[in-house]
């Protein structure tokens, strides 16, 4: 069997407004979920669990591969929602994208404080 990536816990405030926040931003469905965890599931099958840890959360970072054209809905979401975004990881150029790796990205912070990064080009 080949290794390939299944799950990760994701910190944060309120488990059920951070998956509600990437299953409209991602147009993703509804995952079953239990326990602690409110689960949201990406189209190749890796579950994102949102958890409520009972320490402070630190920031980590969590980038999306997106086709272009949810990459142009997902960024009208955050322009009409009024979501503050940068081009660069360095948050010196607000409310703009960037065109590297021949396609587009950009760089924002999810309901926990976590930096987001959506790209329509794999960097390799």
């Amino acid at each position: 069997m080949t290794a390939t990536f299944n799950h990760t816990i994701i910190a944060a405030k309120d488990r059920n407004e951070s998956a509600r926040f990437f299953r409209e931003l991602l147009e993703l469905s509804e995952a079953p979920s239990w326990g602690p965890f409110t689960n949201i599931q990406l189209t190749d099958g890796v579950l994102l669990q949102f958890a409520e840890p009972p320490v402070e959360i630190q920031m980590q970072h969590y980038a999306f591969l997106l086709d272009d054209e949810l990459f142009d809905r997902a960024y009208r979401r955050l322009c009409d929602r009024d979501i503050e975004h940068w081009a660069d990881p360095q948050m010196r150029r607000p409310g703009e994208i960037n065109n590297e790796h021949g396609g587009r990205g950009v760089y924002f912070k999810d309901p926990a404080g976590h930096a987001i990064e959506l790209i329509t080009r794999p960097y390799l």
